[in-house]
């Protein structure tokens, strides 16, 4: 015979309960149906209570309005009847019934704030920000309503006022945990990141057994570059909540970080136990395997997140990069074209299929992708540079001027773009032009004169040339 399970016992109280309820619920149906709501009132007011807690707001809707029917000028019921409506995002006619509550009782202060939380749901940010000043005014001391003028503060990013809301809360309500909780993640909103590393410090001596209290501390400790700190911190986060995947996967980067890469693996490979389909920790791996060489295990994961995310251009990218690696140029240019597909607005995944496609002797191609590269970015100098010594190869020597001197404006002091331009004048017989790039050339580094030599011996030793470039 198995060992009694107090969990069984909880079922089977919570079956009950349930039963119970939908019982109630039929037996309202019924008393609204017959007209009876008077000689009713505090079973339906109850178990409307109970529907509103479990959840089950539209069954509460049908008892409130019942309620509201018999017995108009009721504020609670219009109150309960608002706060139902928001709870299914039906913010219109939550403000109908809660202006209709605070008509018949103005200094409600939980009317009001619900009221606030409603205006903010309809982006009337001004009117429920003057809705919360008065619900503080009337009820200077309720903790809850200035703990959510405080959030309603941090989800606009004011965080200036949500830490003063905080502040005033904490006050008069020193032991107020979750408000410690809201203040730090404020401070550290706004790069204060000692006081939140504070504020953190002290929530955790209210709630030493908060898995997310350890985990707010981390990310502060990475911020301030304390990472060993803020894995220790990850640690005490995971002993609380084994399933803390968020926790995992943030350990895992800091450990890549300081080098620890076997174990980061291991800290993705547990996130993805927790959460299977997160492709961040594929490609996280991916990268890993990437770093340490191991090109076949890198292009094994990256293929695993570009399975959950078929528009993951890093991954796309990534893998590109792998099978470049590897001497796969089809698959790389393949993986290269269809992050570029994704997005068409990104100077690297252009380079890269540029590169893959000079790689395979594919140059017009290659000369396409530098410009769409130079299109997003056009003072990149290294791609003007390249796009120049193509236009030489390929014979397009005027573009290749026009590029050369793009690199010259974009960095006047580089000797290898003058010295590029003075072989292009060569080619185009401009003998003075191209003296005087080699003049700048090695001007601006003498080291050229030596690799001038050996490409042209026999312009250098040409005693009309010597005299050109004004030696003896």
């Amino acid at each position: 015979m198995p060992f009694f399970d107090s969990e069984d016992n909880e079922n089977q109280e919570s079956y009950s309960d349930r039963w119970e309820l939908i019982n109630d619920i039929k037996r309202c149906n019924e008393i609204v149906e017959s007209g009876n709501v008077i000689g009713n009132v505090e079973f339906l007011e109850e178990t409307a209570g109970i529907l509103l807690e479990e959840e089950l707001y539209h069954e509460a809707l049908i008892i409130l309005n019942a309620l509201i029917d018999a017995t108009p000028y009721n504020s609670d019921y219009w109150f309960q009847k608002g706060t139902a409506h928001s709870l299914l995002d039906e913010y219109k006619e939550a403000l109908f019934s809660l202006d209709k509550s605070l008509a018949l009782n103005p200094f409600d202060a939980e009317a009001l704030a619900e009221k606030a939380g409603v205006l903010e749901n309809l982006k009337q940010f001004d009117e429920a920000e003057s809705v919360f000043n008065k619900a503080i005014e009337i009820a200077p001391m309720d903790e809850n309503i200035f703990f959510n003028f405080g959030l309603f503060y941090e989800r606009l990013d004011r965080y200036a006022e949500a830490i003063r809301i905080f502040e005033s809360v904490l006050e008069f309500k020193p032991d107020f945990s979750e408000a410690f909780f809201e203040l730090g993640s404020c401070y550290d909103q706004i790069n204060q990141l000692d006081k939140a590393l504070e504020i953190n410090d002290k929530f955790i001596e209210f709630a030493p057994y908060n898995a997310g209290a350890y985990y707010n501390r981390a990310i502060v400790l990475g911020k301030l570059n304390r990472l060993e700190d803020a894995i220790d911190s990850y640690d005490l986060a995971i002993a609380l909540k084994e399933d803390f995947s968020s926790a995992w996967f943030n350990k895992g980067n800091l450990l890549a970080d300081i080098g620890k890469l076997e174990e980061a693996i291991k800290c993705f490979k547990e996130t993805i136990r927790i959460e299977r389909y997160d492709d961040a920790s594929y490609f996280n791996i991916a990268n890993i395997y990437e770093e340490m060489g191991n090109f076949q295990f890198a292009i094994k994961y990256y293929t695993e997140a570009i399975k959950l995310n078929e528009y993951y251009y890093e991954a796309f990218l990534s893998r590109g990069v792998c099978y470049e690696s590897l001497g796969s140029y089809d698959l790389s240019l393949k993986d290269y074209n269809k992050a570029v597909s994704i997005s068409s607005d990104s100077v690297e995944g252009w380079l890269a299929k540029a590169e893959i496609e000079y790689t395979i002797g594919e140059q017009k191609k290659s000369i396409l992708s530098y410009k769409e590269a130079i299109r997003l970015d056009p003072s990149n100098y290294d791609v003007w540079y390249n796009l120049a010594e193509i236009y030489m190869e390929t014979g397009d020597l005027q573009s290749g001027i026009t590029a050369y001197n793009e690199c010259i404006k974009l960095n006047p002091k580089d000797a290898q773009s003058y010295y590029g331009k003075a072989k292009v004048n060569f080619m185009l017989s401009k003998t003075s032009e191209a003296v005087e790039c080699l003049k700048s050339a090695f001007s601006l580094d003498p080291s050229i004169k030596s690799e001038f030599a050996k490409e042209y011996p026999e312009i250098k030793s040409s005693k009309m040339f010597k005299k050109l470039l004004g030696e003896s």
